[in-house]
C-alpha cells in the first residue's frame, strides 16, 4: 500500500517526531508508515487523515499493476 504521509508532513514543516507526538505514536511508527514497512490501523489512518484534512483514499492507495501481472 502506497501513501502520501511524507509529502503531507513535509508540506507542513513537521518532523516525524512532531507528527508522532501530535498523533500519540512514536517517531519510529511514522517512519515505518512513510517507508511503507507498516500499514497503520484503521483508527490511526483516520487520525492521520483528519490531521491533514484529507480523505483516507487521498492518503493511502494501491497502485494498479500493469495488465497481465
Amino acid at each position: 500500500m502506497r501513501n502520501t504521509v511524507r509529502e503531507l508532513r513535509s508540506a507542513r514543516g513537521l518532523s516525524q517526531g512532531q507528527l508522532g507526538t501530535a498523533l500519540g505514536v512514536s517517531r519510529q511508527t511514522i517512519n515505518a508508515i512513510e517507508t511503507e514497512r507498516y500499514t497503520p490501523s484503521l483508527p490511526l489512518a483516520f487520525s492521520l487523515a483528519r490531521f491533514f484534512g484529507v480523505s483516507i483514499e487521498e492518503m493511502f492507495y494501491v497502485e494498479d499493476s500493469p495488465a497481465g501481472d
